[in-house]
């Protein structure tokens, strides 16, 4: 006889419920602060920033570059996947028009920054490239060597990864600069998130820029004045302009990073702080970079009632939005020069 098949047995019904698990899983404040670096990074040392230089370079001058620095095996290599070769290899032509993408070569690399530019390896001479955008004199002069020690382990990962391609070339700078990240605590984010927002700046203004330190910028204006953009604290930009011998204080700008929606408003009362600090010392405008998504704006505007402005810090980071354009137009305005045509797309 042919067994029947066993029949499910329905659990006894006890009349109890089972007791509820109490569960608390992190909240996202942590990652959407890790995305606002990332959109940053997209524009100095991603893959993105990169196809912005190389379009405004000159193709046979790359390619010569490229037989003095590739390895040609490698080339053969790199061609049969598809793939430019100085999406791979830094080469001089492509540092001098965009130094930050130092960093790219070496999150290609896989190399943190503190092992990157320690003592040791001789590369801490390029770092402030990285960091602000910026090329000296000196450091320009010694891109040459920079291209020719990073071939060689480049090189080694291109023969050692096999069937070496684009998804690769994008996902494995994500890896280390995750960790980067994650070694990160929130007052190094928020001042991270400050120096990117002064990199903005930098590209707005980079037309009418007579010099460029890491920390300030000296701007002559279409009024013939020379007016000061800095980085500091308290607050954490300032906009000052040179009229004979005073320095009038314009605008105060303060860049509040985090994420934590909980604590806006804190953060927004830091802002007010800082802002009172600065109107008395003569500053007649006062604007906060902020993350607004999800926000009642009327109600954080209660906790920094000085504020004139506020704009969104994802959109300015990420130099799209509504709130980017109405910044760039609103930061020309206040030193005082025409408003270039903006070199990257800005979608609404």
């Amino acid at each position: 006889m042919k067994s029947s098949p066993a029949k499910a047995v329905a659990p006894r019904a006890t009349g109890v419920s089972p007791a509820r698990r109490s569960l608390a899983p992190p909240g996202p404040s942590r990652q959407i602060g890790f995305h606002q670096l990332l959109v940053a990074a997209r524009k100095k040392y991603f893959i993105d920033a990169l196809s912005d230089a190389l379009r405004n370079l000159d193709p046979k001058r790359i390619k010569e570059q490229i037989a003095e620095y590739v390895p040609a095996e490698v080339q053969r290599l790199l061609a049969a996947a598809g793939l430019r070769d100085e999406y791979v290899f830094p080469v001089p032509a492509v540092i001098d028009a965009c130094p930050s993408l130092v960093g790219y070569y070496r999150l290609l690399l896989g190399a943190p920054q503190k092992s990157f530019y320690k003592g040791t390896t001789g590369m801490g001479f390029f770092k402030t490239m990285e960091e602000s955008g910026t090329i000296s004199v000196r450091q320009q002069a010694g891109v040459p060597d920079f291209c020719r020690a990073m071939a060689e382990p480049l090189a080694s990962l291109v023969r050692q990864i096999p069937n070496f391609n684009e998804r690769d070339l994008r996902e494995l700078p994500l890896l280390t600069f995750g960790s980067q990240l994650q070694g990160s605590n929130n007052t190094q984010i928020g001042k991270k998130a400050m120096q990117e927002i002064f990199v903005a700046i930098t590209e707005i203004l980079q037309k009418q820029i007579t010099k460029k330190e890491t920390r300030r910028l000296t701007i002559q204006n279409a009024a013939g004045r020379t007016v000061f953009v800095s980085l500091f604290h308290d607050p954490d930009v300032s906009v000052q302009e040179q009229v004979e011998e005073h320095l009038h204080s314009k605008v105060a700008i303060e860049v509040k990073g985090g994420t934590d929606v909980s604590n806006v408003h804190n953060r927004a009362g830091e802002a007010e702080k800082s802002h009172l600090k600065a109107k008395k010392n003569g500053f007649r405008d006062f604007w906060t970079i902020i993350s607004k998504a999800g926000l009642d704006m009327s109600k954080l505007a209660q906790e920094s009632q000085t504020t004139t402005e506020w704009f969104d810090v994802t959109q300015i980071l990420a130099r799209q939005g509504k709130d980017w354009e109405d910044f760039r137009q609103r930061l020309a305005g206040a030193v005082g020069v025409p408003l270039t045509k903006a070199g990257r797309k800005s979608g609404r």
